[in-house]
Order: structure tokens, then C-alpha cells, then sequence
């Protein structure tokens, strides 16, 4: 069953069409992203599902649920994790979630919350003694008080370092693990390949590609990229050459056929005892695919 369909939406600012009839599914239980530059259209769509935002076209149901009809059943039913949020800093961890949870008919114990989030060992600290990190995970905490079906997170890790950005990604695989529905918008690449079971790119106001990470835009059947240092005397084998690039010192050979072009390249130089210095195998990143759908610009801002 979907958690989120949208037919043909469409939305404007004046003469500028801001999200050009657009329609994406989103499953129960299935944790989604919708990727792409500033000025796509992705926020739009976001604060339409939220149901902070009117759209001028096309059909929108969350949960079952028309958003811009505000109800408090479709609230009560969704959590949402802003950029930014404004907690009161004197009170406790465990405190600011109970204060939350006392606007839901049916909340989610706070013991739970706080293990889901990893804040177990910080549940009795003021908010204003959190690292940045931490504060992040209470929003999701929050997020969760009233034990929605769908959350909707924007942007979770903006500004964290390698070390906090790894330890929200588990707050995300646990939260996939109680069979939430979570819908994420992100800049960063890994983060969608790593959390994502399905990707959408928006670019200009129109969905551009959509699938599996592992697939979006064509990579699993794009060329595969074989690079490595060849000294000046060796030639390759026939079977190669007309595939071979050299640049910088470097050969680059692409193919289709990976398993038998490696075969063949490594079973050559074996032979020959020719090094094959920084052999490097690789297939285009889901970043390489979404600055191609993309065209690697920012795109215009969004009202």
C-alpha cells in the first residue's frame, strides 16, 4: 500500500512553474529521497506533502489523507524533522520529548524514543549540553513522540562531521526497523545510497529519474571505467587497444564486459610481467549520475 501518491502536481510563483506535473509513489515501510539542486522544486513538494504549502494542480494523498486539509488525524499520523527547530534549553532530553508526547492521543513510550535515537545515556542532560549531533537526534525524538507512520526528514545531516553523519544514519536504519515510512531529502550522495531503498531526482520541476540507487539513471548497465599506470615500452594486447585511452600517464579502458577485459588485461601483464600500477575498477557514482541528470547546476531558488 502507498504511504504517498502524487499525480500530476503542479505549482507556481507568478510565472514561474515551480513543480511541472509531477507523480511519484511512496511505499509503506520504505525509506525514500528525493534528491536535487536548489531551485528544483524539491522543497515545494516537500511542504505540500506536509501540508504547509497549497498546490495549484494534480492530486496529493498522505496516508489516505488530502494534506491541505490540515487534519488533525494526518497530523497526528506524520512527524517532521525541520533544518532547524526551536527546543527550550533548559529542559531535560527526557523532559522535552515528554512535552511533546503530551500532544498525541496514543505516544510512544519515552524509554523507547530515546533508544531508538541513541540518547539513552543523555536522557537527563539539559538540551543546551548537547553536541550538535546529539540536538539533531533529539529532533528525530521529537519527531517520533506521538509514534507516527510517516516522518519526513529534510536534510538531517547538514553540517555534521563524518563520525555524526555515520551515527544518524542509524537513527534513520532504526527507524526503518519499526516499519516507518521515511521520506528524505538530502544533498549528499552517500547518504541516499546508504539509507535509501528508492531515489527520485527533481530537476526544474519534473522527476528526471527514479529507482534504486544501485540503478538510478542507467548505472548498473553504464560502462565500467579500468584505469591504471602503464610504463611507455608495453603495448596492450590487440583485444584492448581499441578501447584504451591514455591521459597523464594514466590508461583508461572502458568496457561492458568487465570480468573478461580484466581477464584479459591481468593474464597480459602476468605474462609479460608488466605492472599495472593504481589499477583502479570503477562504475559511474550515484553522484556522477545526479550531476549528469542535473546538469551540475544549482538551479534557480525556490519562493
Amino acid at each position: 500500500m502507498a504511504a504517498i501518491e502524487i499525480r500530476g502536481l503542479r505549482k507556481s510563483y507568478g510565472d514561474v512553474e515551480a513543480v511541472r506535473g509531477i507523480d511519484l509513489s511512496v511505499s509503506e515501510g520504505e525509506v525514500f529521497a528525493l534528491l536535487g539542486p536548489n531551485g528544483a522544486g524539491k522543497t515545494t513538494t516537500v511542504e505540500i506533502l506536509e501540508g504547509f504549502r497549497s498546490r495549484d494542480g494534480g492530486e496529493v494523498a498522505v496516508l489516505g489523507h488530502d494534506p491541505s486539509s490540515r487534519s488533525r488525524r494526518l497530523r497526528s499520523r506524520m512527524g517532521i524533522v525541520l533544518q532547524s527547530t526551536g527546543i527550550d534549553p533548559y529542559l531535560t532530553v527526557a523532559e522535552t520529548i515528554d512535552l511533546y508526547r503530551a500532544y498525541y492521543p496514543h505516544p510512544r513510550p519515552v524509554d523507547e524514543i530515546v533508544d531508538v535515537v541513541g540518547l539513552r545515556e543523555k536522557r537527563n542532560s539539559k538540551v543546551s549540553k548537547l553536541s550538535g549531533g546529539q540536538q539533531r537526534r533529539l529532533d528525530v525524538a521529537i519527531a517520533l513522540a506521538g509514534d507516527p507512520e510517516l516522518l519526513f526528514l529534510d536534510e538531517p545531516t547538514t553540517g555534521f562531521d563524518p563520525s555524526a553523519r555515520r551515527n544518524a544514519w542509524e537513527v534513520v536504519k532504526n527507524l526503518a526497523g519499526l516499519g516507518k515510512t521515511v521520506f528524505l531529502t538530502t544533498h549528499y550522495m552517500d547518504e541516499a545510497q546508504y539509507l535509501a531503498s528508492r531515489v527520485a531526482v527533481i530537476a526544474a520541476g519534473e522527476i528526471v529519474a527514479e529507482g534504486p540507487p544501485s540503478s538510478l539513471g542507467g548505472r548498473d548497465t553504464a560502462a565500467t571505467v579500468i584505469r591504471f599506470r602503464l610504463s611507455e615500452g608495453p603495448q596492450l594486447p590487440e583485444t584492448l587497444r581499441a578501447s584504451a585511452t591514455r591521459s597523464n600517464g594514466m590508461m583508461e579502458l572502458r568496457t561492458q564486459d568487465p570480468t573478461r577485459t580484466l581477464h584479459d588485461l591481468t593474464g597480459w601483464a602476468l605474462e609479460r610481467n608488466v605492472p599495472l600500477e593504481g589499477l583502479d575498477v570503477t562504475r559511474p557514482s550515484l553522484e556522477e549520475v545526479y550531476l549528469d541528470l542535473t546538469g551540475g547546476e544549482a538551479g534557480r531558488e525556490e519562493s
